[in-house]
């Protein structure tokens, strides 16, 4: 039996998938402790940044694309923030049943609160760090999400 064997590239990208799958762990279980005195989760905290960043209302379906995750996940994630008051849903003119998800006044306090304990812990975590070296990996990892994106590897 033949086993196919990996490029050079392809072993120092395993690598670095293994650690990025590493890194994730570690960074949504730092999320989570950094806004757990805010009521909110770094699932919670990251569907709220999605709304922010988006130019403009979305449905739950566009807000999960453009997070990369599954759309039950984050209608599940967005149901409970609705309860909580941080969002809300408003009429889509362009789909009656997918309505749009848009920020509550308590929901942007939320989102900002998360910020401001946010801004000196990744402060703190670059520090040392060469940007230069960081703006690499951020287009290192951009390309390669782009590239699963583009063959289709990143659906539901």
């Amino acid at each position: 039996m033949s086993k196919a064997k990996q490029t050079p590239g392809g072993r120092a990208l395993t690598d670095v998938v293994l650690e990025l799958f590493r890194l994730n762990n570690r960074m949504l279980n730092a999320g989570d402790r950094l806004v757990s005195d805010l009521g909110l989760t770094s699932a919670r905290w990251q569907v709220l940044g999605t709304i922010v960043a988006a130019e403009r209302a979305q449905p739950v379906a566009w807000l999960a694309r453009d997070m990369g995750g599954n759309r039950q996940n984050v209608q599940r994630i967005v149901n409970d923030l609705a309860a909580e008051g941080l969002v809300a849903f408003q009429p889509n003119p362009h789909h009656r049943r997918a309505q749009l998800v848009v920020l509550t006044d308590k929901g942007k306090e939320a989102f900002n609160a998360a910020m401001n304990v946010q801004t000196p812990w990744i402060n703190r975590l670059a520090d040392g760090l060469r940007v230069a070296d960081i703006e690499t990996t951020h287009e290192v990892i951009s390309t390669l999400r782009q590239r699963l994106e583009a063959n289709g590897e990143s659906d539901d």
